[in-house]
C-alpha cells in the first residue's frame, strides 16, 4: 500500500514539474509575442503631401519586417504646434511603447517628448531636429548639405549672376531652416554676383499661401531670375505662381523634394532642379532605430538618411527616378 502512496505522489511531483516547465515555456512565448507586438507611435509633421505618405510607407514596412504595431496620427495642418502636442500626449497616455516625431517646431515639442520619456517611453526624431538631448536617435537628411546643392545648382544656372529669391516655409521648422541656411551660406560665399530681393520671408505651411506669396512677390519684384523653395508645398506653390504668371520656364527654379506634378513640371523645363530627400527610407529607419532600443541593441545617435539633385538631365536615371516616384502604393494601400 505504502509502495502505491509513493508511486502516486513521484507520478504528481512528475506532472507537477512538467506542468511547470509548460507554464514557463508558455510565458516564455508569451513575452517574445510580447516583443512582437511592439506598439509604435509614428507622428508625422502633416498627412497630405506626398513626402509624408511616403514616410507612412517606409513606416509600415519596417513595421512588417519587424511584427510590429504602427500608430500613424499627424497634425491636419503641418503649422498647428497645439494639436501635433495633443497627438504626442495623447499617446502617452494611451501606454505605447515607442514614439517617431517629426516635430513641427524645434522647441514647442520639447516638454511633451520629455513627458513622454519621463513615463518610460523612448522616442526617435525624424525629418526635422528637435532641441534638447531627450531621445534616442535623429534619423534625417543631411538638410543643410540640401541648402547647399540647391545653391550651387543655382549658381551653375546664373554664372553671370542675377536676383533671386529664397521663400523661406516657416518659423521653427528646423529642416526647413537648416535648407534655407545652407543655400543663403552658400551663394554670399560662392556666387556673391547673385542678389537676394527676397531672403528673410516665410510663405507658409501651405500651397495656397505659398501659391499667394509667390504671386505677391512676383507682382513686387518682376525683375526676379531665379527662385529657391525649401520644401514640397512651398515648391507647389510657387511653381503655381510661376506657371500663372506665364513666367515658368522662363526664371531658374531650385526646388525640394518631389511630387507627380513638381516630377512633371521638371521634364517640362519649368523646373530646373529638385533637391530629393529619400523619405521612406526615413519612415523606415525611424522605425527601426526605435524597435531596436527597444529590443536592447544599441542604436546611433545620428542615422544619415541621403540627399541629392534631380535635373532634366538625370531624371530617368534608375536612383533619381526611384526617388522622385518612390513605389509606396502597396504599403498604403493595404
Amino acid at each position: 500500500m505504502k509502495n502505491h502512496i509513493f508511486k502516486l505522489i513521484a507520478v504528481c511531483l512528475f506532472l507537477s514539474i512538467a506542468f511547470s516547465g509548460c507554464v514557463k515555456n508558455e510565458k516564455g512565448s508569451s513575452s517574445q509575442e510580447g516583443e512582437q507586438s511592439l506598439k509604435i507611435a509614428v507622428i508625422p509633421k502633416g498627412t497630405t503631401h506626398e513626402f509624408w505618405k511616403a514616410i507612412h510607407a517606409g513606416a509600415i514596412k519596417a513595421a512588417r519586417e519587424l511584427d510590429v504595431e504602427i500608430l500613424w496620427k499627424g497634425s491636419q495642418k503641418e503649422d498647428d504646434r497645439a494639436q501635433q502636442i495633443t497627438v504626442v500626449e495623447d499617446f502617452v497616455n494611451r501606454g505605447v511603447d515607442g514614439i517617431v516625431l517629426a516635430p513641427l517646431d524645434d522647441r514647442a515639442l520639447l516638454r511633451p517628448v520629455k513627458d513622454a520619456v519621463d513615463e518610460g517611453i523612448p522616442v526617435v526624431i525624424m525629418d526635422s531636429a528637435l532641441q534638447g538631448n531627450d531621445f534616442i536617435s535623429f534619423v534625417a537628411t543631411d538638410n543643410y548639405k540640401g541648402g547647399v546643392l540647391a545653391a550651387r545648382a543655382m549658381g551653375r544656372l546664373l554664372p553671370g549672376g542675377g536676383k533671386i529669391f529664397l521663400i523661406r516655409y516657416q518659423e521653427g521648422s528646423a529642416s526647413t531652416t537648416k535648407r534655407e541656411q545652407g543655400f543663403l551660406d552658400t551663394i554670399q560665399k560662392e556666387f556673391p554676383e547673385i542678389e537676394f530681393l527676397v531672403q528673410d520671408l516665410y510663405a507658409g505651411a501651405s500651397t495656397e499661401t505659398a501659391f499667394q506669396f509667390g504671386e505677391n512677390m512676383l507682382n513686387r519684384f518682376p525683375e526676379v531670375e531665379g527662385v529657391f523653395c525649401p520644401n514640397e508645398s512651398t515648391t507647389f506653390g510657387a511653381l503655381r505662381a510661376l506657371q500663372e504668371s506665364r513666367l515658368a520656364g522662363k526664371i531658374v527654379f531650385i526646388g525640394f523634394d518631389s511630387s507627380p506634378k513638381l516630377v512633371q513640371a521638371l521634364r517640362e523645363g519649368h523646373i530646373q532642379g529638385l533637391v530629393l530627400q529619400n523619405p521612406m527610407k526615413i519612415g523606415y529607419l525611424g522605425v527601426k532605430q526605435i524597435v531596436f532600443h527597444l529590443r536592447g541593441q544599441t542604436v546611433p545617435e545620428r542615422v544619415d538618411t541621403g540627399v541629392y539633385l534631380a535635373t532634366s538631365k538625370n531624371v530617368d536615371d534608375p536612383e533619381i527616378r526611384s526617388l522622385l516616384t518612390p513605389d509606396f502604393a502597396k504599403y498604403l494601400d493595404r
